[in-house]
């Protein structure tokens, strides 16, 4: 790789860095406001200013009407949910506030078509209706594709944190029916699963457990589950 290329790589990524992702620990960590004013200006703001950007342009939500405006808003949105960042928790800010902004023009889209069908009334398809399907069309199209990223970061991030689970002091029955889950979502194309009865065939036989140790054990990782999905809606991960 020459050294041109080299340079514009590096270039790409110096808009967050470690140094940004510790202003950000830092400004979680205290409730001095004049230090978390400094942090702010100095570091955290230019980081978002950017962020924001290139998640905009990345998704396409620039067919948004008024995106200056809404970009305006998402970065204030940011700013009140700064002190809830946890590094205890092991994820990176980068990642836990990109997943934030994305979710957030998510929700802005949807709210946009939401209201664009509401504003087009009955009595006037007579005449717009050509206008009526090039706005319908386009935003099946843009909700479609926002749909399909956010389901495939979706199953991205569980599985994620489903190897996290790994780590995890589990005793010897759950951890032989985590590793069946994984098995079945590793071969989900090439088996037949008609309903929730042949899920617990399949992993009874991969585990060699009976029944209720099965359901018993399954039941902490659905708790698991739900904390992970409720901090996935409420756009923590």
């Amino acid at each position: 790789m020459s050294k041109k290329l080299m340079r514009k790589k590096r270039k790409s990524n110096e808009y967050f860095t470690k140094v940004h992702e510790n202003a950000i620990v830092q400004y979680a960590a205290t409730t001095d406001n004049k230090i978390r004013t400094q942090l702010y200006i100095h570091y955290i703001e230019p980081a978002f200013n950017e962020m924001v950007e290139k998640i905009v342009y990345t998704y396409k939500f620039t067919t948004l009407p008024n995106i200056d405006a809404l970009k305006e808003e998402c970065k204030s949105w940011l700013v009140t949910i700064l002190d809830k960042f946890d590094p205890s928790k092991k994820s990176k800010a980068f990642s836990y506030f990109s997943v934030i902004t994305k979710n957030w023009f998510i929700h802005a889209i949807k709210k946009n078509s939401r209201a664009l069908k509401r504003e087009i009334h009955m009595e006037d398809l007579q005449n717009t209706s050509n206008d009526y399907e090039q706005v319908t069309k386009h935003l099946v199209v843009e909700v479609s594709y926002v749909s399909e990223r956010e389901n495939a970061e979706f199953w991205y991030f569980l599985w994620k944190e489903m190897d996290s689970w790994d780590a995890l002091k589990l005793k010897e029955n759950e951890r032989r029916v985590l590793k069946a889950i994984k098995i079945l979502f590793e071969s989900a194309d090439d088996i037949e699963i008609f309903n929730k009865k042949a899920i617990y065939l399949y992993i009874r036989e991969i585990t060699g457990l009976n029944t209720k140790q099965v359901v018993n054990n399954l039941n902490k990782m659905r708790a698991r589950y739900r904390e992970w999905k409720k901090n996935w809606h409420q756009g923590k991960i």
